[in-house]
């Protein structure tokens, strides 16, 4: 299998009182995503959630249209949208759209969703998220078939109609999971995993099998929650209350299951496995011994910038990242 990408992740967060003005950090990451692809870096990804303080993006289709706009050949993918909020017709025809622009370079990834605020504000229910999620892929596939959809499920329906235009090369529908009966559905339904922190790796390749699929054929896109940098200790120190805001949030939200607890310490996050911290000897001899391990994976993608991180002080770390890292895992054997 050809080298994977090294790539980025996107939320476009912007929490507390001395927050700039969200044009102003926009400018800025979309800036700091030019000069990633200038470093070497080779894909960007983009997350969703809604109604959230910090104004964590509600937008990541209009962001990948933003940075095809500016970009050459950066991968660009969205890990990951929220299915069963959307429309899946709109959402066949934003992506076709974006894949258009990109000249083929955009995939689609999305989940399930587990944010009850988020379900009710769209008047979406909870317990519907499987059928939600299974028909909007369908549908969607099927809108860029070029033919007419004819679509009757339990969730949606839809008549003779036939969506345009279609793209060159149709975005492949990536999708994540965590649990078990999750996974279960990647393998089943999806292109390919998004898997998060390098989780579910065996759990989908067995998925697979038991789908009666070769797990060699199987796709891997691993969101990596390490931070990398020259002191990665010092680097967990200065950078804690960014991470703290980041991993309690998701903490609140339910994203880990209903016993996880917030921290108060940075150490404590870490400690319980949220994040790893390589310097670049400890980056590259784990990720080439994850890439052996799971030959399926073909990006791995880090967190670009923590929320309410400046913008500079991120781009320091890509540039360590891009200088000490990327070339060494580029020219090992196998890549």
């Amino acid at each position: 299998m050809p080298a994977p990408r090294f790539g980025l992740w996107y939320d476009f967060r912007n929490p507390g009182p001395d927050a700039p003005p969200f044009e102003a950090l926009y400018r800025e990451l979309l800036d700091q995503i030019v000069l990633a692809e200038q470093l070497g870096f080779e894909s960007v990804w983009l997350t969703e959630h809604h109604f959230v303080e910090d104004g964590y993006t509600p937008s990541p289709l209009v962001l990948a249209a933003a940075i095809a706009s500016r970009t050459e050949r950066l991968h660009i993918g969205t890990n990951l949208m929220v299915l069963p909020l959307h429309d899946p017709i709109r959402i066949a025809e934003d992506a076709a759209t974006v894949s258009i622009l990109s000249n083929g370079r955009f995939d689609l990834g999305v989940s399930i969703g587990y944010r009850a605020d988020e379900f009710a504000a769209f008047g979406r229910h909870l317990k519907q998220r499987p059928s939600l999620l299974e028909e909007a892929v369908e549908v969607i596939r099927r809108a860029w078939s070029g033919q007419p959809l004819r679509f009757q499920g339990k969730r949606f329906r839809y008549g003779d109609i036939r969506v345009t235009p279609v793209p060159a090369r149709p975005p492949r529908v990536l999708i994540g999971g965590m649990s078990p009966p999750a996974i279960e559905r990647v393998a089943r339904i999806g292109d390919g995993f998004l898997s998060t922190g390098g989780l579910g790796h065996d759990l989908y390749l067995d998925a697979l099998a038991k789908q009666g699929k070769d797990p060699a054929l199987g796709t891997i896109v691993a969101g990596h929650w390490a931070i990398i940098a020259e002191d990665p200790q010092a680097e967990m120190h200065r950078l804690a209350p960014y991470i703290l805001w980041q991993t309690n949030c998701y903490v609140r939200w339910g994203a880990f299951g209903p016993d996880a607890r917030e921290f108060q310490r940075v150490e404590d996050a870490v400690r319980e496995g949220f994040y790893e911290l390589w310097d670049a000897d400890t980056a590259v001899r784990e990720l080439s011994s994850l890439i052996e391990r799971y030959p399926q994976i073909e990006d791995i993608h880090f967190w670009a910038r923590f929320p309410g991180e400046p913008v500079d002080s991120a781009t320091r770390r890509l540039r360590y990242i891009a200088s000490q890292v990327l070339p060494r895992l580029r020219a090992a054997p196998g890549a």
